[in-house]
């Protein structure tokens, strides 16, 4: 399709609620928004919850829509180029048309009704009727609604702007296996010295200039050579010696890692140059109990970190139980259950007697916090140890508002798995999760690992492969 004879594309309010700046990312095609749309992104903006925050931003740029073209009449169309937004790299060259007369589009009788769907459809019919010679595409994150858009035979796409990438297969898993002949390929003008007790080396040759900072680089033979990528200088990549975290003198509060992925999330959590760290992996794989073994051991014992600050999104799994009484941190704890069972095995609980775990239960409760998402806005944490527990469940837009909440000193550990989000419109690709893995990938100061091995029991590992 030419820009001579753009794409319309018919807008749900899903769309809106889910991304504001939709409006903004269909570059030079038209756009299309039924008067009942205009109604639901009315009725879904009173609250404090992220939809309705999105649906007051919808109206916020509608109204700047509306100011900036109020010389034409409103049926020619808004222009949607020189909006502010769009100097964050969306351009949108296309019009913006509202619905002003009843469409007359005849639905089928299984389809009658005042049902805002079905309004939506008959908008969507009603412009295939008056445009023949354009492509008319409803727009929406309602999965029926797209259903029954195909059974009338209307073009229906889900909103694809805000994934990260087309596959989730895509995403890297942080660790790279190198070839049997790698230091026959690679070690001829290989340099190699030490600096505050690391060890670094410089490679040259093919693999070299592929790889980027953060990454892990391993042998699979009996040399176990295991590196971390540090930066890359033009053709050549500097990379450093990993820590044995399995060898029981560098246990760290008392937790060794079991396999190769677990080990390299040790060198990440544990190194005060990375700022960010990303986990990602199945039930059991060690996500939590690492993490928090590395939090305390620098918080307690390192004095690096002031407290360590655990926060989660509150979505249930199944019916939510409503309204906790209590205060923030005692409305948390229910969803904190992992952190609970994470710190019983840290602190050995059935060691020791009643006085001394007590003792040991209110040193820890004093140097963690746990804190709700709902009240991070505008919060600056310095010298602190945050991590974001069921990352997966955050927008890239709310991602982008914790990690931003970060100062001097501040490191930052996300925690999830995309094969289980809970948060509707969200997916494998759109995860917030997915989106700062991508986003953070090339910068030397984050770290991630995708961990592969579960280490919870013979029973968790088979159930997760079985069930």
């Amino acid at each position: 399709m030419t820009k001579t004879n753009p794409r319309i594309f018919v807008l749900d309010s899903s769309v809106l609620m889910h991304d504001p700046a939709a409006l903004f990312r269909f570059q030079e095609h038209n756009l299309y928004l039924p008067m009942v749309v205009l109604e639901e992104l009315d009725n879904g903006k009173k609250g404090i919850s992220e939809v309705a925050r999105n649906a007051r931003q919808v109206s916020r740029f509608l109204d700047e829509l509306l100011s900036k073209n109020k010389q034409l009449n409103i049926e020619e169309g808004l222009s949607l180029d020189g909006i502010g937004f769009a100097g964050n790299g969306h351009s949108a060259s296309g019009k913006l048309f509202f619905q002003t007369r009843h469409s007359g589009a005849r639905l089928p009788d299984s389809l009658a009704g005042h049902k805002a769907d079905n309004s939506i459809l008959a908008a969507a019919i009603a412009l295939q009727e008056t445009h023949p010679d354009r492509s008319v595409t409803l727009v929406s994150k309602d999965i029926n609604l797209r259903v029954k858009a195909r059974a009338l035979n209307i073009a229906a796409e889900d909103f694809y702007s805000d994934q990260v990438l087309s596959d989730v297969n895509l995403l890297p898993t942080g660790i790279a296996p190198l070839p049997a002949d790698f230091w026959e390929s690679h070690g001829k003008q290989m340099e190699s010295w030490q600096t505050e007790g690391r060890t670094y080396y410089r490679v040259s040759g093919p693999l070299a200039s592929g790889w980027l900072p953060g990454q892990c680089v391993h042998l699979d033979d009996a040399s176990d050579f295991q590196a971390i990528v540090r930066r890359i200088e033009e053709q050549d990549a500097i990379i450093e010696l990993a820590t044995n975290f399995r060898n029981p003198k560098h246990s760290v509060w008392g937790i060794n890692a079991r396999n190769l992925g677990q080990n390299f999330a040790l060198n990440f959590l544990m190194d005060p140059d990375i700022d960010f760290v990303t986990l990602m992996g199945n039930a059991g794989t060690g996500k939590t109990l690492l993490t928090l073994a590395a939090g305390l051991a620098q918080t307690l014992d390192n004095n690096r970190y002031r407290e360590i600050l655990m926060t989660r999104v509150t979505v249930p799994v199944g019916e939510d139980i409503g309204f906790l009484p209590g205060t923030e941190e005692e409305k948390m704890t229910p969803w904190m259950g992992a952190l609970m069972d994470n710190l019983e095995v840290l602190t050995g609980g059935e060691h020791g007697g009643s006085w001394e775990r007590e003792a040991t239960n209110d040193l820890l409760r004093s140097k963690i916090k746990i804190r709700s998402v709902n009240f991070m806005r505008g919060r600056t944490f310095v010298n602190r140890f945050v991590i974001i527990d069921e990352a997966q469940n955050l927008t890239a837009k709310q991602m982008k508002t914790l990690i931003t909440r970060a100062g001097p000193g501040t490191k930052m550990v996300c925690l999830g798995n995309v094969a289980q989000i809970d948060t509707p419109y969200l997916t494998e690709t759109t995860s917030g999760l997915t989106y700062v893995v991508d986003r953070f990938k090339s910068w030397e100061h984050s770290g991630h690992v995708t961990l592969q091995r579960g280490e919870r029991s013979r029973l968790a590992d088979f159930a997760s492969d079985a069930l």
